[in-house]
């Protein structure tokens, strides 16, 4: 017979995650007002969650290395010292959680040859900088592995999810090595090399920014001009009312829920029944809790496409501008949780390896970056290139603040292509996923990291003989 325990709401254990929460989003709240009051971060354009995560940290490390524990493990924000492991659940449910609700939004579909051309190459242009990204890093840590005992030759795959992909997958990517090594030094090594992504989107792409802005080849833009939001942009007409007896937003956070739930099922039939608990890619396929979530945000966007098609469904149910503020909250507890989260006297032995995936992946994505958007968007290429660089060292949401201090009115196609380019990514990037997985259940194995690294640099090539064919086959035909 099951007992029940009574629960007494003025116990710390029922306000611990209220805490945790709190202290998260007051830290989003002074990173603002810290951006506002002092220039030189007014011009980095750093995102407030970097900052917030940032600061958070700072007082998280003082705080263990004068108490011996993490701000977040101590007995007001957590059990057990659990407050580390709270904030990576959060990174990595919040992971998912934003590409569900980006994904479930209504889009028109781009139109005409041209467009559809540039969108394929976009796609394929960020799937060949996670490649390099990653081919640089493997190199770099099978190098380290000489000289660090016991440290994972193929962990410089995190620079590809660091920096390519953000603080969720470095996470999800760090755990998976933690867990065949049993150690806990990955995640915040994944972490760390994201935390760094952002730093580099923010530093290296205002420098660059007001580079091109002196030599005239962008517009100044107008700080003191506001957009407005038109009643357009917050309700289609074929959307329902504001005032119907279900808020609005709870039916986007419903649709959401559906659609993680969805996924989880998937991961769940896939990891623990097809391939068995005890399987060594179970981790992995958990770890990729955003792709399954992707599908499946696909497939109720589909069901209620078809619901439509047949008259069942009046209305469109879906709201784009609520979903982005789901999306945008779910990225920014993201960032700020997964900063914080880093355990840096784990990183003591490895920072030197840490700094070289750094510079090796700024300098190498800004130079790839540079020559592909010369050649193949040439009508806009600063402003592809300053979102692809934001978007390739920190997120998406990165890529799209470089691009409106750009392109502020978004007069160039730059933002459909990142937006349409997820799809054609998502299909190519998908053997790199397989690799990952691969490296991270033969973790300790150098052989493994080298045959990796080959296949990711024969991957590589074969990309870029497509992205560049128009260019290749000519030549090949103007010398024949």
């Amino acid at each position: 017979m099951d007992t029940y325990t009574t629960v007494s709401f003025f116990e710390s254990g029922v306000w611990r995650s209220i805490m945790l929460t709190g202290i998260l989003l007051l830290s989003l709240l002074v990173a603002n007002m810290l951006k506002r009051k002092i220039p030189f971060l007014k011009k980095s354009l750093i995102p407030n969650s970097v900052l917030g995560g940032i600061i958070l940290l700072i007082i998280s490390s003082i705080c263990y290395f004068v108490s011996g524990k993490y701000l977040f493990n101590l007995n007001l924000f957590s059990s057990n010292g659990s407050g580390i492991r709270t904030l990576e659940i959060l990174t990595y449910h919040c992971l998912a959680i934003g590409f569900i609700a980006m994904t479930l939004r209504p889009m028109k579909k781009a139109s005409g040859g041209k467009r559809a051309v540039e969108i394929l190459n976009s796609g394929i242009s960020t799937i060949c900088t996670y490649m390099l990204q990653g081919i640089a890093g493997i190199i770099i840590t099978i190098l380290a592995g000489f000289a660090i005992s016991g440290f994972a030759p193929g962990s410089g795959i995190l620079l590809a999810f660091g920096y390519g992909q953000g603080t969720g997958q470095a996470l999800n990517i760090g755990k998976n090595f933690d867990h065949t090594l049993g150690t806990s030094s990955y995640s915040s090594f994944g972490l760390a090399i994201a935390a760094l992504g952002f730093l580099t989107a923010s530093i290296v792409g205002v420098i660059y920014l007001n580079f091109l802005r002196r030599k005239g080849r962008l517009e100044i833009r107008n700080a003191s001009k506001a957009e407005a939001l038109t009643v357009f942009d917050v309700q289609n007409p074929d959307e329902p009312e504001m005032n119907e007896s279900i808020d609005k937003l709870s039916m986007q956070c419903a649709f959401v829920a559906i659609a993680y739930m969805m996924a989880y099922g998937m991961m769940y039939l896939l990891g623990n029944v097809i391939l068995g608990k005890g399987s060594n890619l179970t981790g992995t396929i958990y770890g990729f809790n955003f792709i399954f979530g992707v599908l499946a945000a696909v497939i109720i966007k589909a069901i209620l496409n078809l619901l439509r098609k047949k008259q069942v469904v009046k209305h469109q149910y879906t709201n784009t501008f609520l979903l982005n503020r789901i999306s945008g909250f779910a990225f920014d507890v993201m960032i700020v949780s997964g900063i914080c989260a880093i355990q840096v006297h784990l990183l003591v032995e490895y920072w030197w390896v840490i700094l070289l995936l750094g510079v090796a992946g700024a300098i190498l994505t800004f130079l790839y970056l540079k020559y592909v958007t010369k050649k193949l968007f040439p009508a806009y290429q600063h402003e592809q290139f300053l979102a692809f660089f934001g978007m390739l060292t920190g997120t998406a949401s990165t890529g799209m603040i470089l691009l409106r201090e750009a392109d502020p009115d978004l007069k160039s196609p730059v933002s459909e292509n990142l937006v349409y380019q997820n799809f054609p990514a998502i299909v190519l990037g998908f053997p790199l996923l397989l690799i990952a997985g691969r490296i991270t259940t033969k973790a300790a194995s150098v052989t493994t990291a080298l045959v990796m690294l080959a296949i990711i640099f024969a991957i590589f090539v074969i990309l870029n003989i497509i992205l560049f064919r128009v260019f290749i086959f000519k030549r090949k035909k103007n010398g024949g």
